[in-house]
């Protein structure tokens, strides 16, 4: 039996502890291990509050900042038993829940400042539980997105952890553009402030743009023995300079990520999508459960202030439960640049849009929360234009209405890893209509399981967004043949992550 630890910043297996998809993957892959028949543990950071019900498995000891640490090891109990999966989380007082989903901290000032610190302690304690055994003897560690990076720092330079080089070290990238940059003196949250006796190589660990500081993802990218993004064109994409806004690719770190391929530790896998145990609301429950989830915000005090826009949302989709629309397009994303970025720059399109869905007498319903400037623009969309209906908010049951209902998804992401709402919807039999982009073009072919933009300026991506969704109402409305030819395709693909994990044991684990 293999034995696995998994090291990240979230995991969806157990409560409370997902801010986004690397949460779903830390949550899957350590269940299609299990179901291999070897052992997997899991570890995060408690954030001051995971391990109140968990059980103490040991007391760490370690040096930091000069002095002894101790952060506490808890077993927790998962959403769901597995056999041979066992979850952790580590406790510090300094690990500390940030505002974002209570998990990150959002340090405008200086970023990473905070979450570098509750991180720089995080690893620690799991490279100490490591050599101290608390996980068995282990065979693979996998590493997800800078958070956990620090490990693979102490493994090259700290004697204290000479054994980790014996364990084969996996690292994920989930987001590239978040890549944990700190300095390396003069600062409380420096690396040297917390590793003052540590020896280290700065060139081999320096940001090239901030050469003064240490850039945790791009530690991930050079000292892991495999290095994995999540599907196979984003690794294409990566390995190319950015040129925003018509093409996000290394975000600066292409160099090492070419490296990583020519010493033939890069690999492209496709992340894998979850076609069991799924949640489904009934059909025709759409307005209703938009109405109740428009009641129970109204209730938070934090929504208050938009309390006078959810009533406009309330009244607008109340006139639908009688006379529903002919075709629903639907999007369920935070609203940040990635997701949103065509429609914050070119918010005509977007009308455009609106006003191609009101000739056929169709709807456009956005589910999200996020940036400011983002929930904005589309508060004061939803004003003008009747057929758009933004609710400004979070609601599983309303998501799960959404997949199940809407005709047509639609996800024009500036960049896209992977994606997971092309392949939630796609499971449900609903085309997409995607930038192709990263993931995005290894699970969405044009005219065949959904429709597909691009361009090679910005401009001429517009352009083409617009006429593609052109393409897509035409097939709706006459070739009903093509176009449901098109969702029994879409409904039929699967990416499982059986097929995923396979991959997985043979080029990232060498199994």
């Amino acid at each position: 039996m293999n034995n696995f630890l998994f090291a990240a910043a979230e995991n969806d297996g157990i409560a409370n502890c997902k801010a986004g998809g690397m949460g779903d993957v830390v949550r899957d892959v350590p269940r299609q291990i299990s179901a291999k028949g070897d052992k997997t543990h899991v570890v995060v950071p408690s954030y001051g509050r995971l391990h109140q019900q968990g059980v103490l498995k040991t007391k760490l000891n370690f040096m930091l900042r000069g002095m002894v640490y101790t952060a506490e090891l808890y077993e927790v109990k998962p959403k769901k038993e597995y056999p041979n999966l066992y979850h952790y989380v580590i406790h510090h007082p300094e690990i500390e829940a940030g505002g974002i989903a209570h998990i990150y901290h959002d340090d405008p000032e200086e970023p990473f400042y905070t979450d570098a610190i509750k991180y720089f302690i995080f690893c620690t304690a799991v490279a100490e539980a490591i050599k101290k055994g608390a996980f068995g003897k282990l065979d693979i560690v996998h590493l997800h997105d800078w958070h956990s990076s620090l490990i693979l720092f102490l493994r090259e330079y700290h004697r204290t952890y000479d054994n980790l080089k014996k364990i084969r070290f996996v690292y994920s990238i989930h987001n590239l553009a978040i890549q944990g940059i700190r300095p390396f003196n003069d600062n409380y949250s420096s690396l040297r402030n917390w590793f003052p006796d540590i020896p280290f190589d700065e060139k081999g660990l320096q940001d090239y743009r901030y050469q003064d500081c240490i850039n945790l993802m791009a530690v991930g990218i050079r000292l892991a023995d495999a290095v994995h993004t999540v599907s196979p064109s984003y690794k294409e994409d990566v390995m190319k300079a950015s040129s925003p806004p018509e093409f996000i690719g290394g975000e600066g770190l292409e160099k090492d990520l070419q490296l990583a391929d020519k010493e033939k530790r890069l690999f492209g896998i496709l992340n894998g999508c979850n076609y069991k145990n799924i949640n489904v609301e009934e059909k025709g429950f759409i307005y209703r459960n938009t109405v109740k989830a428009i009641f129970s915000w109204l209730q938070e005090e934090s929504k208050k202030y938009k309390a006078d826009f959810l009533a406009h949302t309330g009244e607008k989709i109340m006139q639908y439960v009688d006379k529903e629309p002919k075709f629903i397009v639907s999007s369920i994303a935070r609203l940040t640049e990635q997701k949103f970025y065509f429609f914050k720059r070119s918010p005509e399109a977007f009308v455009e849009i609106l006003k191609k869905l009101e000739a056929i007498d169709g709807i456009f319903i956005l589910l999200g929360t996020g940036a400011p400037e983002y929930e904005e623009l589309f508060r004061d969309i939803s004003y003008k234009h009747n057929n758009f209906i933004f609710t400004n908010g979070q609601s599983e049951n309303l998501i799960d209405s959404m997949y199940l209902e809407s005709d047509l998804y639609f996800m024009p992401s500036l960049f896209e890893p992977c994606g997971i709402s092309q392949m939630l919807s796609m499971r449900n039999g609903n085309p997409c209509l995607v930038h192709h982009t990263g993931g995005l073009i290894d699970t969405v072919k044009h005219m065949k399981t959904g429709f597909g933009f691009d361009g090679k300026t910005y401009d001429e991506k517009i352009k083409n967004m617009l006429s593609t969704f052109d393409l897509a109402l035409d097939t709706f409305v006459n070739d009903k043949p093509t176009w449901k030819k098109i969702q029994a395709s879409a409904k039929k693909v699967r990416f499982t992550w059986e097929k995923s994990v396979d991959e997985y044991y043979t080029v990232l684990y060498k199994m």
